[in-house]
């Protein structure tokens, strides 16, 4: 009897011990690498930002941030991927206008974007510039204008595209000054360039980095940004609003993560940028790019996908464009 009473007597301390043990923590995030997509090729205004943050997320989390570039459709390739992928925080999305765009310009997408993605972070401001080939004869805004209306088809301009901001700040242009253009759209600024040096297509209106390193090297020439004002960083190219009034196209950079992500996850993300933006060294790196640091929370920075998304709907429907 005696026997059989300590037994019990050990199950029963063996059970209370299994009930009010500790569970383990869970690790904390993140602790693998963390794949981070963008939609366009290497080298390109996108991919260049995302290089400068990734550095800077690695070394800060301790986990490299793995930028891989999945070019196509407008980004939407990159989009996809992202959205399919599980959402545990460990793919994430490069999110810029072309995916605000792309919800009304794509009539066959095979996902909401605001519905199947939660916004992360902001990481910046920026405005497109307008640079064309050296070759090509206009030296202005309005000397691009009086030339493209005199020659009616018979301009070209690349895009890094269809959807991006790239293309629409071009066929907004058209629709505003009536210049009839050709649009040939590339997988990424960067592959589109050798043929505008080389006067093969003659101007895009590209992102403000890569449009500047092309511009500083002495490849193409800058015509105008596409900021309602003059860009901080290049006050000495005229907005083309100075001589389209109304003109503007101001783009935004940020991420977002697959529906559903972990909110903890999402925090640790906003805040690793926010701090981000607040390191002098890496403000000095996007400030090289032409960028503006915009910290956001995630819903401040949900709102302005919304914001974009409703506002180039507008643009999309009043420029009668559209991709099947």
């Amino acid at each position: 009897m005696l026997r059989i009473l300590r037994h019990g007597v050990f199950g029963l301390a063996v059970l209370l011990g299994l009930f009010s043990a500790t569970p383990p923590a869970a690790a904390a995030y993140p602790d693998r690498p963390v794949h981070w997509l963008i939609g366009f090729s290497p080298g390109g205004p996108v991919d260049i930002v995302a290089r400068i943050m990734a550095q800077w997320l690695s070394e800060r989390l301790g986990q490299q941030f793995i930028v891989e570039n999945r070019t196509g459709s407008g980004g939407n390739i990159a989009a996809a991927a992202a959205i399919n992928a599980p959402p545990d925080g460990y793919t994430l999305l490069f999110v810029a206008p072309n995916n605000a765009i792309s919800t009304s310009l794509y009539k066959k997408l095979p996902f909401d974007f605001l519905r199947d993605t939660t916004p992360v972070a902001s990481i910046m401001q920026l405005t497109n510039m307008l640079v064309v080939s050296n070759a090509f004869p206009p030296k202005s805004v309005q000397e691009f204008i009086d030339y493209c209306n005199a020659n009616p088809g018979k301009i070209s301009y690349a895009s890094s595209g269809n959807g991006t901001s790239v293309h629409m700040s071009a066929e907004l242009f058209k629709v505003m000054t009536k210049c009839d253009m050709v649009h040939v759209p590339y997988r990424g600024s960067a592959v589109a360039f050798p043929d505008i040096i080389s006067n093969k297509v003659q101007l895009i209106f590209d992102n403000l980095p890569s449009a500047m390193e092309q511009v500083k090297g002495g490849n193409v020439r800058a015509l105008g940004v596409t900021s309602p004002q003059r860009w901080p960083s290049v006050p000495d190219v005229p907005a083309i609003a100075e001589t389209v009034p109304g003109f503007e196209s101001v783009g935004f950079y940020g991420i977002s993560a697959p529906k559903g992500t972990p909110p903890e996850v999402i925090e640790t993300l906003n805040k690793a940028v926010g701090e981000a933006l607040k390191d002098p060294k890496l403000v000095a790196k996007l400030a090289e790019t032409g960028g503006i640091p915009k910290p956001m929370t995630p819903a401040e920075f949900g709102k302005l996908v919304a914001d974009e998304t409703a506002k180039w709907r507008k643009v999309v429907e009043f420029a009668g464009v559209s991709v099947d």
